[in-house]
């Protein structure tokens, strides 16, 4: 298999920044904005806005990452091999009443977001939820689309977009394979 790389670490720094300046502007500042990854690399790219938004506005909470698993609210569960459930955890602070910003590597079908926004239902009662992803690669099964994009990468079906962060991976790029 082939994998071309169209994304590497400056590219994926310039695209965090980029979000991280468009949450704040879309939420008018970062008083009540909640950022919840989903595993596994959405953890560490909402780890990462949450130190780009602390240095746009330091005022910012130190306790705004969170991370929501999604595993038993997926389904397709039947059709896919199960990956061990990873720890929910939201601030202790809530989310309720609060702007949650979802983040995850790589949006494709539509069905994890649908399976987090169920996920939310059970935690609280949000203000707002929008979502920022770092690769939107379209085929949407569902009416879900991304507020804050780092990159649009159109592609094949037959196509694997893989995100590799240093944090799970030891490497940082965005490669799609044929």
């Amino acid at each position: 298999m082939a994998a071309r790389t169209v994304l590497q670490q400056a590219d994926i720094n310039r695209a965090l920044t980029r979000i991280a300046h468009e949450i704040l502007e879309s939420a008018k500042g970062a008083t009540d904005i909640v950022l919840l990854g989903i595993p596994t690399r959405g953890v560490a790219l909402a780890e990462r806005l949450a130190a780009i938004l602390r240095g746009i506005e330091p005022s910012l909470g130190a306790e705004i990452v969170g991370a929501l698993d999604v595993t038993m609210y997926r389904d397709d569960l039947a059709h896919h091999p199960t990956r061990t459930p990873q720890p929910t955890s939201i601030p202790a602070s809530g989310i309720d009443g609060r702007t949650v910003v979802l983040v995850d590597d790589v949006l494709f079908s539509g069905r994890t977001i649908r399976a987090a926004l169920d996920a939310i239902g059970d935690l609280g009662r949000p203000r707002a939820v929008r979502l920022a992803v770092l690769v939107d690669r379209g085929h949407r099964e569902l009416p879900i689309r991304a507020d804050f994009v780092g990159k649009n990468l159109p592609s094949s079906t037959s196509e694997r977009i893989n995100v590799r962060l240093v944090e799970t991976d030891g490497v940082e790029e965005v490669s799609i394979e044929s």
